[in-house]
């Protein structure tokens, strides 16, 4: 396509959209497993311990993808590596949608997962050396809410089908086969519905130009030049590529003549480390597990399971709007007072609900013993009442929460005084027959009032808009701008790889730590790491908003002039 069909500010605007559709792509890689759950299983043969592969396949995707992204796209061009993730995408919906049983199941979902992993690096880096100081801030927001919006279209595209499954599996009036076809068209009809966006990214980044910065790097100055007309004006063209030609030129010096000692220097560390510390802690926020195990938390907090469920879609919804403020705030009010908002927000919010957390968790008391002499063999049936557990505290439904192990793994069963069946009933698994069951912990003590639960919700959505308005748009900045070019996608997949590391322990950790311990101690847990991003943030971390990735990269360079913090 000739680059004379897009003015400089329709080709801004294009590029955008195409990057847009990246996050849109990495957020449904995130959301459209959850509802096609509920009929996956029922139609391919599948263990637990495999349905539990095909969930985690996207995260082990994206984690290994990450890491080769970057060296990738120094080799083979910012531009092709998208056009790679975008056909990845197309090829892992394809392979999804005639699967049989788990392997070409688990391998579309894998090859979903390392397409999502080179978005989350690539895009970033693509927009961070194409967009303007000051356009590209925005351009990077919009990036991370198409992220969260594709969060919410995948609830939605499961939403719909399940819907129409359900309609089907009652009008089928008992009729197997019928039920079955409506099953298994339910959870292959999600996943072919998202497979249009990734048709459009992968056409979209077709049309797009190489960015310059790369070209330079390549010694291709008159493809950078057409590049840098596709954005800017001739003037500001020529401008910006002779300072993109002369930092081009200190690192090739620099790589001659600082041989052992280049990639140790100051300029090129210490923006490193922030990034790194910036990812990582964006992850111990606890923002996964919070949006992951929301209905969970909330039902614990006193809700029911309607208004959980509710809560899910609100929290969800929440997140698109506030992440739409932040887009117009980002290039306006700068990155560090959107980080300290944010990262400050998150604090008063945890720390408030691990407060209203441990105020319940507190009253309840000790009665391993009396669940351990109910057990009958390696099972137990137990009735959650006043004449088995204790008399209520002022008359308040009770529950019993029971930590135990019986084979492989923890296990957690939580029973309330006021279920329609108030018994707890533990009994093993086929495979886990002759295995010894173990009490390790048992407590009860009162429901949650209902106020508790409302407050709780509503420090959770003071969490969700928080993060979203801050560090939810800002962290896709960091990682882009603070590394500089000689590093940068390099960089950015380490970075990326620590980032999703961290979310995935703290997603592993959470249900026995707050089986354990209570979820307050979840909360402080996450609260304590995010006072250490606060003040990263406020203290080391320099504005970057208006400033070229030249101008950022000098102010690490001490013998460079310092650049306004």
């Amino acid at each position: 396509m000739s680059k004379n069909l897009f003015s400089p500010s329709s080709y801004g605007r294009f590029l955008i959209l195409i990057a847009g559709l990246g996050g849109l792509l990495y957020g449904i890689d995130v959301g459209i497993i959850a509802a096609a759950l509920l009929y996956l299983s029922k139609t391919i043969s599948l263990t637990l311990e495999q349905t539990s592969i095909i969930v985690a396949a996207v995260l082990g995707g994206s984690m290994f993808s990450s890491l080769v992204a970057g060296v990738l796209a120094d080799w083979l061009g910012r531009k092709m590596m998208m056009i790679v993730s975008g056909l990845m995408f197309v090829a892992s919906v394809g392979l999804i949608v005639v699967s049989q049983g788990f392997v070409p199941l688990f391998c579309g979902r894998l090859l979903q997962g390392a397409s999502g992993g080179v978005i989350a690096v690539v895009v970033p880096l693509y927009l961070a050396e194409t967009l303007g100081a000051k356009n590209r801030g925005k351009g990077t927001a919009i990036f991370q809410f198409m992220l969260t919006f594709g969060i919410v279209i995948a609830s939605v595209t499961g939403w719909f089908y399940t819907q129409q499954a359900e309609r089907a599996i009652a009008a089928a009036g008992g009729n197997a086969a019928l039920i079955r076809i409506a099953q298994d068209h339910a959870w292959r009809g999600m996943f072919l519905a998202v497979i249009y966006p990734g048709v459009a990214f992968f056409l979209g980044a077709c049309v797009l130009s190489e960015t310059p910065r790369w070209l330079v790097r390549h010694e291709r100055r008159k493809q950078a030049l057409i590049a840098l007309r596709r954005t800017a004006d001739e003037l500001d063209a020529e401008r910006e590529l002779r300072e993109i030609e002369v930092l081009a030129g200190e690192e090739s010096l620099g790589t001659t003549t600082k041989s052992s000692g280049s990639l140790l220097q100051r300029k090129y560390v210490v923006p490193f480390v922030l990034a790194c510390v910036i990812l990582a802690f964006n992850q111990a926020t606890g923002i996964n597990s919070v949006l992951g195990f929301l209905v969970i938390i909330l039902k614990q907090a006193g809700m029911s399971a309607s208004r959980a469920t509710q809560g899910d879609v609100a929290v969800k919804v929440l997140n698109c709007v506030m992440t739409i403020m932040a887009v117009a705030l980002v290039d306006k009010k700068g990155r560090k007072f959107l980080l300290k908002l944010g990262t400050g927000g998150i604090i008063v919010a945890l720390l408030s609900a691990a407060l209203l957390f441990h105020e319940f968790e507190s009253e309840r008391g000790d009665v391993a013993a009396k669940v351990q002499t109910a057990m009958t063999g390696n099972a137990i049936v137990l009735p959650v009442d006043e004449a088995h557990l204790g008399v209520a505290v002022d008359g308040r439904p009770m529950a019993l929460t029971v930590l135990y192990s019986q084979g492989g793994g923890d296990r957690v069963i939580t029973v309330l005084s006021n279920d329609r069946d108030p018994v707890l009933k533990i009994s093993p698994d086929a495979k886990d027959a002759g295995a010894p069951l173990t009490i390790k912990r048992a407590l009860y003590g009162p429901v949650p009032t209902e106020m508790t639960g409302w407050l709780i919700t509503a420090c959770l959505g003071l969490f969700i808009a928080s993060y979203s308005a801050g560090p939810g748009v800002v962290v896709w900045l960091a990682l882009s701008e603070l590394m500089p070019t000689r590093i940068r996608s390099t960089g950015m997949g380490i970075a990326l790889l620590l980032n999703q590391g961290v979310s995935t322990l703290i997603a592993a950790v959470f249900l026995p730590v707050v089986g354990r311990y209570g979820y307050y101690a979840m909360f402080v847990f996450w609260a304590g790491c995010t006072v250490i991003y606060f003040l990263t943030a406020a203290f080391f971390l320099p504005e970057t908003k208006g400033k070229t990735l030249e101008e950022v990269e000098k102010y690490f360079d001490k013998s460079a002039p310092e650049m306004a913090v």
